[in-house]
């Protein structure tokens, strides 16, 4: 397992991430001695970086992540996000989301807590709410970092500015065909010194060559999907989900991403990307040809 430095945090973290939707049946029915088995499987791997929210199965993750870490959660950075989808993102609310992650993780403190879906807010609501409740949340040792995620990456900009900041989670904009943050958004991380989390390097499915259900009826996008995949033909290895290797090399040796996140239902998912996670990746010669390829041209809007 490789490691690296989270931002101003300065928490050693495994560059493989272990994400909580799955976990939680986001896309199917996972039992729950099957999600203790994938937590116990990451950290005897060496991963020590674990993402959940609130939303993911309304706290079921949440609660998987609680009962598996039991003994164990030391040895971790446990991270989840507020607030569940619908509900405001106020002062109030966000406290009392927290306080009831607090108890499904069955844990005294969170390392970091995460605004989730910027795009769902706005600066000034999550501002004088959510942010302002984590920043409360902090000074009382109930958290120890604050982080903001979306995928619009223009969304995420004013919260570094703020200070307040310590991470960024953000998806599908640091893959083979989509490397809308290498130009503006990694300068500016690096300035202030922010953890950066990529999510979906694989973008949803794209990558393995079977969209997730949702993306299937958005044509346009798949067709131009496509088009690029035939542009980088020449990376995709023999066998059936060809570019999973190349792409989870190209997020996990990036020196301006300290965390990949992965999800699994079952262990032997892990396994395959965790043997991924070795250091090494694409030439910074390559890295150059594929951000000239799509510079500027994001795949998801």
């Amino acid at each position: 397992m490789q490691y690296s430095t989270l931002g101003r945090t300065g928490w050693l973290v495994s560059r493989l991430g272990l994400g909580g939707a799955a976990i939680g049946n986001e896309y199917g029915d996972v039992p729950a001695a099957q999600a203790t088995r994938v937590i116990h499987a990451a950290i005897d791997a060496g991963i020590n970086y674990f993402d959940t929210a609130a939303q993911y199965g309304l706290g079921e993750s949440e609660r998987r992540f609680g009962v598996a870490l039991s003994g164990k959660r030391q040895q971790v950075y446990l991270t989840t996000k507020a607030v569940m989808r619908g509900t405001p993102y106020d002062y109030a609310t966000t406290m009392a989301s927290v306080e009831a992650s607090i108890q499904r993780l069955q844990t005294d403190y969170i390392d970091l807590i995460q605004l989730h879906e910027a795009e769902t807010t706005t600066f000034d609501v999550a501002m004088n709410g959510c942010i302002a409740a984590f920043l409360d949340l902090k000074k009382a040792g109930k958290v120890r970092a604050i982080g903001v995620n979306s995928r619009n990456l223009r969304l995420l900009m004013p919260y570094i500015h703020t200070g307040h900041i310590d991470t960024v989670l953000t998806f599908c904009r640091y893959m083979l065909i989509d490397t809308t943050m290498q130009d503006e958004f990694f300068p500016l991380t690096r300035e202030h010194n922010i953890g950066v989390i990529n999510g979906s390097p694989l973008g949803m499915g794209i990558m393995t060559d079977v969209p997730a259900p949702f993306l299937r009826h958005d044509h346009d996008l798949l067709a131009e999907a496509e088009r690029r995949k035939a542009q980088i033909a020449h990376l995709r290895q023999p066998g059936p989900h060809g570019f999973v290797e190349p792409a989870m090399r190209y997020s996990l040796t990036c020196n301006d991403i300290a965390v990949t996140l992965t999800g699994a239902a079952v262990p032997e998912q892990l396994t395959r990307n965790i043997a991924f996670c070795d250091g090494i990746g694409p030439s910074e010669s390559e890295r150059a040809h594929l951000h000239a390829l799509f510079a500027g041209n994001q795949l998801f809007t």
